[in-house]
């Protein structure tokens, strides 16, 4: 292939109808068929990156090798298609801007007076085509985040319509998803929310060339005709994305429905080979028919929202089918956890995640959650500040240090056993400013990390400003918490666990971010196994 093809994704009717799984979906189709696809998404709020957004906002916050803070989508897009992503494959209005005004500082727009059209559409355009001129994709999946209609929207709808024009036939593509909603007095479904949708779309001057309608019910062949007809596409272009027990089924789904052919058919490539789809499959069908179940509580203090813990959730959905296990991930609000109620809590669990946050709020939860874990012999996983809780933890109750703290929970504590990282002293801004992206670790032989990662390096993705002190190390030690994985770098600690333990472990990486359906991360895999035999003892 010579030239880069496009596929824009864009969303209508209402939010959260899953433009994320359909691309990666897509993506991961077209991967299977042999094309180099990658997947980037374009956010219309105004924040330079979803880094200082709380997590009840928008979910998650994902990290990537390159450190960049991104939205929670580009998981979705490493899961299924396994293969990293980078800042550039996550945009935002507020990038943009802040790219178009320094520009402007810097007088190189020669005194032009600086408009959406063409300044900041010009910025979005190219910034939609760099990974297309690397030359390492044939296909460019770009999902548009929002819905048409949003005012957030209309510069990034009018950079597609410039560029599918630019482009030239076959060379650039719209895909609308929209609903179909069902009315349950009427008993049909409407199709009229998506007509209008459409025509939204070509009031922006864009034709969609692909409509994929979300359902609950099957849509019957009349219904498609006639989507067809008044959206102003043809018959096969008209796909269903009927509701899903999980979202990795999706992919199969638009494979029976032929999103892949349409959209190759619409680019003028060839089909080449069937998807091949085995071990997707292989995967799926351990997923689906588990031999185990397990209880595993995930303690954290954003659990009213699941997406905030997105990645986990995926890695333990991972974890369970390596294991053949279904895992009932049981989330506890660590604000809601004391002495007089954790037994009642914790008596059905098999094992307990203690989950990464910032803050001092609940963070008493999670210190009582890791002693729990520990005193009752409970597989525990602590992850990011859920290690920091850990050493807290063992500091208060091993060592007697019964003032043990984080700096960032308490400034004053007689023992800082976990500390701001001593570059982050002198930062100001929040953004972009933590240790963030791929570290490595070096990993002692002798160790249960050593044993679950089966190698003594390790890269791994970061995401916090505090520390474990180091001050404190050598006294932990000596006391039985050991520190298996060390930054050769930094020197910082990556990995503690205690030996007289059927398995605890705290890790300050986020180990969740690289867990993928092709390769389940070993620690989520261990730690459900570890659960698995607890629960049969």
């Amino acid at each position: 292939m010579n030239q880069t093809k496009y596929i824009f994704v864009t969303g209508g009717v209402t939010s959260s109808l899953g433009k994320g799984i359909i691309a990666a979906s897509l993506a991961k189709l077209l991967q299977a068929r042999g094309y180099r696809t990658t997947i980037q998404k374009f956010d219309p709020y105004i924040n330079v990156d979803p880094g200082t957004l709380n997590p009840y906002e928008h979910g998650e916050c994902y990290v990537t090798d390159d450190g960049a803070e991104t939205d929670l989508d580009l998981g979705h897009y490493e899961r299924f298609l396994n293969v990293p992503t980078s800042q550039a494959n996550n945009v935002t209005t507020g990038r943009i801007y802040l790219s178009v005004i320094e520009k402007e500082r810097r007088g190189e727009f020669l005194g032009k007076t600086v408009q959406v059209v063409p300044h900041i559409t010009n910025e979005i355009k190219e910034r939609m085509q760099l990974l297309g001129n690397s030359g390492d994709y044939d296909i460019v999946i770009t999902e548009i985040g929002g819905t048409v209609g949003d005012i957030e929207s209309l510069p990034y709808i009018e950079s597609v319509r410039q560029l599918v024009w630019e482009l030239g036939e076959h060379n650039g593509i719209v895909i609308h998803l929209t609903l179909v909603p069902y009315l349950a007095a009427a008993g049909e479904l409407k199709t009229k929310p998506t007509q209008h949708s459409v025509k939204t779309l070509m009031e922006s001057g864009i034709k969609a060339d692909i409509l994929v309608c979300r359902t609950e019910h099957e849509i019957s062949e009349e219904l498609r005709n006639k989507l067809a007809l008044f959206c102003n596409v043809k018959r096969e272009a008209v796909i269903q994305s009927i509701d899903a027990s999980t979202i990795y089924e999706v992919p199969n789904l638009m494979l029976e429905e032929g999103l892949d052919v349409v959209a190759l058919k619409k680019l003028d490539l060839p089909k080449k080979a069937a998807p091949d789809l085995k071990n997707w499959n292989t995967f799926l069908r351990r997923l689906k028919n588990p031999k185990h179940t397990v209880n595993i509580g995930l303690i954290g203090k954003y659990v009213e929202m699941q997406d905030c813990y997105k990645s986990i959730l995926e890695a333990f959905i991972h974890a369970g089918a390596a294991n053949e296990t279904k895992v009932n991930v049981i989330s506890i609000h660590s604000e809601h956890i004391d002495a007089s109620n954790i037994s009642d809590k914790f008596s059905g669990l098999d094992a307990i995640l203690v989950a990464p946050g910032f803050g001092e709020r609940g963070i008493e939860g999670k210190i009582a959650a890791v002693q729990y874990a520990r005193e009752n012999k409970v597989p525990f996983f602590g992850i990011c500040l859920g290690m920091q809780m850990a050493i807290i933890e063992y500091s208060r109750n091993v060592l007697g240090y019964a003032d043990a703290n984080s700096t960032e929970m308490n400034e004053h504590t007689a023992h800082p056993v976990v500390n701001l990282m001593e570059e982050q002293k002198t930062i100001t801004d929040k953004g972009g400013t933590m240790r963030l992206g791929a570290w490595k670790c070096d990993i002692k032989k002798d160790s249960l990390a050593y044993k679950i990662y089966g190698k003594e390096t390790i890269s791994e993705r970061h995401r916090h400003r505090y520390e474990y002190n180091s001050k404190y190390v050598a006294q932990l030690q000596n006391a039985g918490l050991i520190a298996s994985g060390v930054n050769p770098d930094t020197g910082l600690v990556e990995i503690i666990e205690i030996e007289d333990h059927p398995f605890f472990i705290g890790v300050q990486y986020h180990p969740e971010y690289k867990s993928t359906v092709a390769n389940p991360h070993p620690l989520f895999v261990n730690f459900v196994a570890a659960a698995v035999k607890a629960k049969k003892k």
